[in-house]
């Protein structure tokens, strides 16, 4: 999700418009379409956000359920390279295991490391950009160097370097690693709101009030940066997922560890594609790359909400086709 410079600097263009109900704080677009206004038009737009969380949530239910499913996706067959048949549905590897079983198991390493990773890329992402930017002062100074030399630094050949020398690599630790060298980018867009956000009337009419500033940032601030949020998670995870699968087909991967990149790294070690193996490699790099659509289906329907001009677009071409209908 991009925003330029006018659009963080203004609450016109960031698509945070506050609302005209008198129950509460402003509200940003993201909730604003849940209303009654915008209930129609988010009708036709709403296909890709449901798509992706249906797709989210198989893979979700399959990591869960993958040890009961596959005890033991190592346990191989005499026979290897077997292409897909009624006993081997994905067929099997050069030392006879079965693919469909790895690529099961794999998803649960996927999955963790896809939710981890982006847990905590949000959770730096607020403190360094959220809190900095409404603490002020020194506190903000500090968040922005930091978040500045981390923006810098090159994020694969950081993460390649920090990962050779990382003695324990296993699933947590690879999420871990993932997450501290791709969080800078999300504290920048989170600071600009904050910035924007903590400027708002009903934030200083909250100051007036005496309230504290975990009651503002709580109540004020952190319920209008929730989209910003939501999308940035989505967006970790997704640069998570893609991230390890490079990793472990580098072979910096988690040793042992089961994953889509994993059964990758050792389909490409076996030569499975001079040998014509596509079975192999074709369903794990299939589960990525629909894994990785359905997460960008979700930030694109984020993004439709909280950017007003995707959101002005969408509803352009709505009447047109309206009228062009009629």
């Amino acid at each position: 999700m991009s925003f330029t410079q006018q659009e963080l600097a203004d609450p016109e263009l960031s698509g945070s418009e506050p609302d005209l109900a008198d129950d509460g704080p402003p509200r940003t677009g993201f909730f604003r379409a849940s209303g009654r206004a915008s209930g129609r038009r988010s009708t036709s737009r709403g296909w890709k956000f449901w798509v992706g969380i249906g797709i989210c949530a198989f893979f979700a239910v399959l990591a869960v359920i993958a040890p009961f499913l596959v005890p033991n996706p190592n346990q191989s067959s005499p026979v290897g390279l077997q292409p897909p048949s009624a006993e081997h549905w994905f067929g099997t590897t050069n030392i006879g295991q079965d693919v469909l079983g790895q690529v099961i198991a794999g998803t649960t390493g996927s999955v963790v490391i896809g939710v981890v990773a982006g847990a905590i890329t949000v959770l730096l992402s607020m403190i360094f950009g959220i809190g900095g930017a409404f603490l002020g002062g020194i506190w903000d100074n500090l968040s922005s160097l930091v978040s500045n030399v981390f923006l810098v630094i090159p994020g694969l050949p950081l993460l390649i370097i920090v990962t050779d020398y990382v003695e324990s690599r296993d699933i947590i630790v690879i999420s871990v690693v993932i997450a501290l060298v791709s969080w800078a980018g999300a504290a920048r867009v989170l600071r600009a709101q904050t910035l924007s956000v903590r400027s708002r009337d009903y934030v200083d009419a909250a100051r007036v009030a005496s309230e504290s500033n975990w009651r503002i940032m709580l109540r004020e601030i952190l319920p209008n940066l929730m989209p910003i949020i939501a999308s940035q998670f989505v967006f970790g995870a997704l640069g998570a997922i893609l991230a390890e699968a490079g990793l472990s087909f580098l072979g910096l991967g988690a040793p042992g560890g089961k994953s889509w990149g994993s059964i990758l790294f050792f389909a490409q070690n076996a030569q499975a594609i001079t040998l014509g193996a596509w079975w192999w490699f074709v369903p794990p790099g299939l589960c990525i790359a629909i894994l990785g659509a359905a997460l960008g289906l979700i930030n694109f329907s984020i993004d439709e909400r909280i950017n007003p001009r995707l959101r002005t677009a969408a509803i352009v071409k709505h009447a047109r086709r309206k009228g062009a209908t009629a």
